[in-house]
């Protein structure tokens, strides 16, 4: 089968409108056309199925129809990049920004985000959570210097939309959010992802930390947001996340 060849194949294996590819034969040199619409048709339903798994929350908020239509433009524009099913819709969030039908939903690609972000969190490796008394043992003038290392499923989602009250609302039955901005902290403790609300002031020192500050420099660099800031407070909140895994001085 020549490049070309291949191509048609693709195309047509993920567009119900495309001809069958020229040539398919079964074993008796008859022409497959049914056999590839059969199976065409369930590349589509696996793949949609992987979605349907992958976005609950953005499947429960445009419902079962929208959601089956539009996973049929991403399968045809976004095709497979890895024989891994359960990594299927990696781009789903740059998908929906330019999906004209779901503007109408401007939160559903940071909701896409908060949902790839947990299903990395779920296949992250395994990481030993942080132990705060460690800590205990630096001289006062080494907090200063401190840095962390972050666990493999730690991620920060910042929003101009509210995704955690979005997110609980429609995965336990949380209250109607508050139109206002949110920013989350997506973690696995211990067998099942978490995610966890933060301020515009915890985003921005979590972020820092991230971006290898030092502990002082990301608490400054929080303290500069309006609202107040409680370095302890947030401390306390990713060593019971889980977030972190180890400190360098």
């Amino acid at each position: 089968m020549t490049m070309t060849d291949q191509t048609h194949f693709h195309d047509a294996l993920l567009d119900a409108s495309q001809p069958v590819p020229d040539g398919l034969t079964d074993p008796e040199g008859r022409p497959a056309g049914k056999r590839f619409d059969v199976y065409r048709n369930n590349v589509a339903v696996s793949l949609t199925q992987a979605l349907e798994t992958g976005f609950p929350v953005i499947r429960k908020l445009v419902g079962d129809e929208f959601f089956k239509a539009m996973a049929g433009v991403y399968l045809r524009t976004h095709p497979p990049t890895s024989p891994v099913l359960q990594q299927y819709g990696e781009d789903m969030p740059s998908f929906l920004r330019g999906f004209k039908p779901a503007h109408s939903l401007p939160y559903l690609p940071d909701m896409a985000r908060l949902e790839v972000a947990l299903r990395r969190a779920y296949h992250a490796e395994d990481a030993p959570a942080f132990d705060p008394q460690s800590m205990a043992a630096l001289k006062p003038e080494a907090l200063n210097s401190v840095r962390f290392e972050f666990a493999p499923a730690a991620q920060v989602i910042r929003s101009h939309h509210p995704i955690h009250g979005i997110w609980l609302r429609n995965t336990t039955g949380g209250p109607v959010p508050s139109p206002a901005p949110e920013n989350v902290l997506v973690t696995r403790p211990e067998f099942d992802p978490i995610v966890t609300r933060l301020d515009a002031a915890q985003a921005v020192f979590v972020i820092g930390l991230m971006e290898n500050q030092t502990l002082t420099q990301a608490a400054l660099r929080a303290q500069n947001v309006p609202g107040a800031f409680d370095l302890s407070h947030t401390l306390g909140l990713l060593f019971g996340a889980a977030a972190l895994s180890s400190l360098k001085i």
